[in-house]
């Protein structure tokens, strides 16, 4: 498996991630994840759809959940044609008490915590830590990786704007 060390750092220590690096132009990689239910999601149930990947390290963290709420406020005003999922380790159960007690409804939460399929799919998997790094994907109708950020320092937030621009870009291309 691949690795890539001290591609992201926490708190300026460096990590290695593991798994497939992806880049903008790829086919986005499929992958199986649970939903607060604990059925098995894959990327082809939002086939036809624009994608946004939020990928964060464990929502029941300060930066994860804010960038979780402010992803849930911008998915309100998008299309039925977007999709927004929030990508943890956490488990299903403590995803959905998460949502519960956060009010968040308008994305949907899924758990690579079993395989990981995702975080090895993206090349986003922390080795050091088993969690999953911080980027935000834009995947657009047929399938393709149009936007990624990988944030170079977990615990910083995201470039919302140019995350939100590739989704409208994108949704009518």
């Amino acid at each position: 498996m691949a690795e890539r060390a001290n591609a992201v750092t926490m708190k300026g220590k460096p990590l290695t991630l593991v798994g497939n690096e992806v880049r903008v132009g790829d086919k986005a990689p499929g992958f199986v994840l649970l939903d607060n239910g604990l059925a098995p999601v894959g990327l082809s149930a939002y086939e036809g759809r624009v994608v946004v990947i939020v990928s964060v390290p464990s929502l029941d963290t300060p930066v994860c959940d804010l960038e979780t709420r402010r992803f849930n406020r911008e998915a309100a005003g998008l299309s039925e044609r977007v999709a927004v999922l929030a990508v943890s380790m956490d488990l299903p159960f403590a995803q959905k008490r998460w949502c519960g007690a956060a009010g968040v409804s308008n994305l949907t939460t899924l758990s690579d915590h079993r395989e990981a399929s995702f975080g090895l799919g993206y090349g986003l998997l922390v080795k050091e830590l088993r969690l999953l790094a911080r980027a935000v994907i834009v995947v657009d109708r047929g399938g393709t990786i149009r936007y990624l950020e990988l944030v170079k320092e977990i615990g910083e937030e995201p470039d919302y704007e140019a995350a939100l621009q590739a989704v409208r870009q994108y949704l009518d291309a």
